[in-house]
């Protein structure tokens, strides 16, 4: 491995780079409209422009162009495949009319190479989104489909320039620098901890350093584009406080409740601060910290300015007294404990699992069953008790709804009990959440470690009208 790449490789199996990606502020007079076309396309993910990778992107970008839109608006996306394989757009933390919700076999279906699909939705929230391929996603967000989905306020709080979104992602290189793609599907990997890369990008690019201005204040959106690995950040390092959780903005900006916090795959976290010294935003979960994005801090001392103010969305609280109990048991996986376990309506045993390639199970299914996990009435509480019954972590995400997370057995859980999309569930652990369905369709709960969602940690349930 050349001197650029194996002196940016973690201990732990990882690496860092870093971009700033702005934007101009969408204008409210207009409900924005854009088109993605995904494509292969060759890239080089390290410093040497002449190793290049087969990376599968939104119109030749990575990440894909960022979408910016204002609380409120309808926002069309006109979307072309021109992959060879079918693959649909999810988008992320939105919500949107199920219709719209990007998932093959529930709620549309996968587009084709060569065709295209107009998605059209409404985005009801302020705050940090992305979107990213839902078929066969284990590989193609391992490739390179997603971007970032920003929601303004209605009246602007900071300007372009001090609103700053870094997509982080990890991949898979081999001794070349090139994106490792034999690895793909590999079984150590569905069965055990998911596809971890040995090389960390922000946007897209390694070893960015940030210009900004003494005294200024600034929003920092984070977002969580692994396909498994949970990254560990501690924003106390730069006197920087929580705004936002998973696209919903905090009633009150809050001190890190522990340190570090853990930004699991497909989560997003907001700071705010105020830019004094120079610093720089590491990685926590190795023996020793790694910086992957360094910030200069210049310029002359500023006249003190006010922080700024940010209001959250009015969701629906849930009622637990009148909620309707549910309950999921996670099984399976390297070391776990195993269950019978049926698929496509029959029990698997012995080599049928491989054969398969399903080794997880909700409440004793692999993937979808053709019965939901539950339905209800919209309007009607969720109270959710999930058990995690294998060795590994997991990031569950929920589509369509947000909620609270009331309960972690041996942890606390964050103060406020913020609104998230996506939650961690560590081994062994049993964490009870809950929220109001109040949007009807089809919605798809699954983990977002990707492997996991492949071999078998997919469920869904109904909400009528």
């Amino acid at each position: 491995m050349n001197s650029a790449i194996s002196r940016r490789v973690f201990l732990i199996g990882s690496a860092a780079g870093a971009l700033n990606f702005r934007s101009s502020f969408a204008s409210s007079a207009s409900a924005p409209a854009f088109e993605l076309v995904a494509r292969e396309e060759d890239r080089s993910l390290v410093a040497d422009p002449a190793v290049r990778s087969p990376t599968w992107l939104y119109n030749g970008s990575l990440p894909g162009p960022l979408l910016r839109a204002v609380k409120g608006q309808v926002v069309t996306v006109r979307f072309k495949n021109e992959l060879s394989q079918p693959t649909s757009i999810h988008w992320h933390g939105i919500r949107l009319e199920n219709a719209m919700d990007g998932v093959p076999g529930l709620t549309q279906d996968p587009v084709q190479p060569g065709s295209s699909f107009e998605y059209r939705f409404q985005v009801p929230d302020a705050g940090t989104f992305w979107y990213h391929a839902h078929e066969q996603s284990w590989e193609q967000v391992a490739r390179g489909l997603y971007g970032a989905l920003i929601v303004d306020e209605e009246q602007v709080v900071l300007p372009p320039e001090q609103d700053i979104s870094l997509v982080v992602d990890d991949w898979r290189l081999n001794s070349e620098g090139v994106l490792d793609t034999r690895s793909f599907g590999a079984l150590s990997d569905w069965s055990h901890g998911g596809r971890m890369g040995n090389w960390l990008t922000v946007n897209g690019e390694p070893e960015k350093v940030f210009e900004l201005q003494r005294d200024k204040w600034y929003r920092l959106r984070l977002i969580n584009t692994c396909n498994a690995r949970i990254l560990a950040l501690d924003p106390t390092r730069f006197r920087a406080q929580i705004i936002a959780y998973d696209g919903q903005t905090l009633a009150e900006p809050a001190e890190a409740p522990y340190a570090p916090l853990l930004l699991g795959p497909a989560q997003r976290m907001d700071l705010l601060f105020q830019a004094q010294d120079e610093f720089e935003l590491e990685e926590l979960s190795g023996p020793q910290p790694f910086p992957f994005v360094r910030f200069h801090v210049g310029g002359e001392a500023n006249v003190a300015t006010r922080r700024p103010e940010f209001v959250p969305a009015d969701l629906p609280e849930p009622v637990l007294d009148d909620a309707l109990q549910v309950r999921l048991e996670m099984a399976g996986g390297a070391m776990g404990k195993q269950v019978e376990m049926r698929y496509n309506g029959e029990v698997l045993e012995g080599e049928e699992v491989i054969e398969a390639r399903q080794f997880w199970s909700f409440n004793g299914v692999a993937n979808l069953a053709e019965a939901p996990l539950f339905t209800a009435q919209r309007g009607r509480s969720i109270s959710l008790t999930i058990v995690n019954e294998t060795a590994f972590p997991h990031a569950m995400h929920l589509h369509g709804h947000h909620f609270r997370v009331l309960s972690r057995s041996e942890a606390s859980v964050d103060d406020g009990k913020p609104w998230r999309d996506t939650f961690l569930i560590g081994p062994s652990q049993t964490t009870h959440i809950a929220f109001v369905a109040d949007n009807p369709g089809r919605w798809l709960l699954h983990c977002h470690m990707l492997e996991h969602a492949a071999a078998g940690m997919n469920t869904w349930f109904e909400v009528t009208a």
